[in-house]
């Protein structure tokens, strides 16, 4: 591997780490990049993927103060997220990379507006909203299981969906929700990185340097995202998924 090309991956890596633990979308940067420097797609997806849970526990830490109070909400929803991200693995390893382009940037596209409509939607549905499930009930179970499919087949993109689901189906603060969602994308990331490393080719050299990168982006990340207020991170939010939209039906 070239020096340059060290370089290039530390680069996206911070970038990608920087951006996950504010919104998600990280690997719109770093997938590209493995691509471009000459990696076989499943190799690059899969590498990325184990290589962004080190950006994923720093994004974490960085927001431990909004995850006071979560603990229970996030057993409930990790499960879910762990059970669809091995799901969504075993899929990238036996379906043809076709299967999703479709649907994906329409999830993504229903996220975004999702966000933007979030706090009126939050009151159309508070007298709706059943007071004895204070995760959500059993459709925003529902809901991050199939995103951690997602998450586990491919995953750009999917903190704006995460966002999306439970900034609908949880009456809370969005600097709590982004904490949550750093959360369940971090156990993503890791269930489907531990799949991976047992039946995919994996490139440790790529995942070392994403990393070390994404390592320093996830805490860089996290001390801007906390200081931003509600409606600038609702609009970085829906800016990041509108650039991933257009990545992913453009190319």
């Amino acid at each position: 591997m070239a020096p340059w090309e060290v370089v290039a991956i530390l680069v996206a890596g911070v970038a990608a780490g920087a951006i996950n633990a504010v919104v998600g979308s990280g690997s719109l940067i770093t997938f590209p990049t493995l691509l471009a420097l000459g990696y076989p797609p499943i190799v690059a997806n899969v590498s990325n993927n184990v290589g962004l849970v080190a950006g994923g526990v720093s994004g974490v830490i960085g927001y431990r103060a909004e995850l006071k109070g979560q603990r229970d909400r996030l057993v409930r929803l990790g499960i879910a997220s762990v059970v669809g991200a091995v799901a969504g693995g075993l899929l990238l390893m036996s379906l043809p990379a076709q299967a999703f382009q479709v649907i994906v940037p329409v999830l993504i596209a229903i996220a975004c507006v999702l966000v933007v409509l979030q706090q009126r939607l939050n009151a159309w549905l508070s007298d709706r909203r059943e007071t004895a499930r204070p995760h959500g009930g059993i459709w925003l179970w529902l809901g991050i299981l199939l995103a951690g499919m997602y998450g586990g087949y491919f995953g750009a993109a999917q903190g704006v969906v995460l966002i999306g689901l439970l900034g609908i189906f949880l009456d809370d603060h969005i600097q709590r929700i982004n904490a949550a969602k750093n959360v369940l994308s971090l156990l993503v990331n890791a269930a489907a990185a531990v799949l991976f490393a047992l039946i995919a080719p994996v490139d440790w050299w790529a995942v070392l340097l994403l990393s070390l990168g994404s390592t320093v982006g996830g805490y860089l990340g996290a001390g801007v995202g906390r200081r931003l207020s509600p409606r600038v991170l609702r609009a970085v939010i829906v800016v990041v998924g509108a650039v991933a939209i257009i990545k992913l039906v453009y190319g």
